[in-house]
């Protein structure tokens, strides 16, 4: 199976993990740039790699607009975000940026990354520390709230190789 890997990276963990899948799949691991410019008709199975931003997936849209023309191949969308792996709003997060129809066709991953701030872009760190300065100023916070408070208040990294083996499970699936 001809498999790609292409990802858009703002802070490295994107990136790692498409390294990693390409690495543990025998694939090609492409940045989106470069993706862009090129055709993907020889491929069987294509995996997308984004960050989370606000409850999207960063340049979710372009793979989106690539859908109907890769029929009959695996498609796979994988999300790199800040909360652990088993956070509560991961699904319908990741589920409210497909159509039903999108939805139909592809397979959705949330892989933990983390936050590094030395790696932000300066909007992207304005944007956390309006955030932040939000949600400590809150009076009454929940148990979640408090611990968010505490994970993003610094860089972090709690990636793992160990999320990317449901992508590769599924991937195998009807070869």
């Amino acid at each position: 199976m001809k498999v790609v890997v292409i990802y858009n990276s703002q802070t490295g963990f994107t990136k790692r993990y498409a390294q990693w899948i390409a690495e543990a799949a025998g694939a090609e691991c492409v940045e989106l740039e470069r993706a862009k410019k090129r055709s993907f008709d020889d491929y069987d199975a294509i995996i997308f790699g984004g960050w989370a931003c606000a409850g999207g997936i960063s340049k979710l849209k372009w793979f989106k607009a690539h859908m109907d023309n890769w029929r009959g191949k695996k498609l796979i969308v994988y999300c790199v975000g800040g909360s652990p792996a088993e956070a509560p709003d991961i699904h319908q997060a990741l589920r409210s940026n497909f159509s039903d129809a999108q939805w139909e066709k592809v397979k959705v991953f949330y892989l933990p990354g983390g936050f590094n701030y030395e790696q932000m872009s300066s909007v992207s760190k304005m944007m956390m520390k309006v955030f932040l300065k939000t949600l400590r100023a809150k009076k009454d916070k929940t148990e979640e709230e408090k611990v968010m408070v505490e994970m993003i208040s610094h860089s972090y990294d709690i990636s793992d190789r160990k999320y990317i083996e449901p992508i590769l499970e599924w991937l195998k699936r009807g070869e």
